[in-house]
This record gives C-alpha cells, structure tokens and sequence, in this order.
C-alpha cells in the first residue's frame, strides 16, 4: 500500500508519495510519472509516519532551517538510475554540477546524456536533488517542476546556505 498527501509549497502543490519502506515520490502537480512506478493503490496517508516526516522535512527545507534530508527512500528505478540518484545526493546544498561531472561521479565518465535521462526519471524531486544538475556552460536545462522553479530552487539555497 502506498500512502499519499499533497503540501502547499512556495513552489506550488507538491504530493508526497510513500510506502512502508520509505519515500516513493515528491511529484509536481502537472508531473506525468506513469514511469515512477506507482503500482500500488495509494489512501490518504497524511498521518502516515514517512509521509508526514517528509512534509516536515520539506517545510523545514522551505524555511531555511534544512540543509539536507533524513528520509528513508524508496524510489523504483534501474541499478543505473539509482546510481544516478545516489549521486545526486551527494551534491552538497547551495551547490550545482554538469551532467558530465555527474556522470563521472558514477564512474561513467561519457555517460552524461544517459545521467541526464535518469535524472529526468527521478521521482522525488527536491529530496533528492536534480535541480541541482545544470548542463556544462552553466545554463538551466529540464526540471520536471519547470525552469523557473529550478530557478527558484537553487536561489532559495544560495541565499539561506549556512
């Protein structure tokens, strides 16, 4: 069973999606994940344990109050997929890499438009921290919650970075 709730954010509705195990998705409102694999019904789950730590830790995030996420995770995805997640965790707040770096922080140096594509199937946004990723000169490329939010996101983390 899957448990859900959507939170009021300074960058929109975000619904929060977990299991038993862990977090499952942070997903936008227009977020077309068929491929984050909920497969499971999902009930109202906003007093569910992971769910409501989640919310929690969002809010802090949003705050100011929270440099990184202490959540246990659940996302579906292939074993490079979920390298590519891992990786993505590890690029500490306030900061961003290219794809390439990236890619060479999972051993597979030539692999950045692969680390692009995964990283455009990771389901929990914001936790696990795509906005993070920007192509090599700098520039801003696809965010499933939209450019001006990953805009916004990496803004809001250079100006409250500790």
């Amino acid at each position: 069973m899957l448990y859900e709730t959507t939170m009021t954010s300074p960058v929109g509705p975000l619904r929060i999606i977990a299991s038993d195990r862990g977090l499952r998705a942070v997903l936008w409102p227009d977020d077309d994940r068929s491929h984050t694999i909920i497969d499971e019904p999902t009930a109202e789950g906003a007093d569910h344990p992971i769910v409501m730590r989640t919310v929690a830790q969002l809010t802090e995030y949003f705050e100011g109050a929270r440099t990184g996420f202490d959540l246990p995770l659940d996302a579906n995805g292939t074993e490079f997929q979920t390298a590519c997640w891992q990786a993505l965790t590890e690029i500490p707040y306030g900061s961003t890499v290219s794809y390439g770096e990236q890619a060479r922080m999972i051993g597979r140096p030539k692999a950045f438009r692969a680390v692009g594509a995964a990283n455009g199937r990771n389901p929990i946004s914001i936790v696990v921290p795509c906005h993070r990723v920007v192509a090599a000169g700098g520039a801003l490329t696809g965010f499933a919650g939209g450019l001006a939010t990953k805009q916004w996101l990496l803004d809001h983390e250079t100006t409250t970075k500790p």
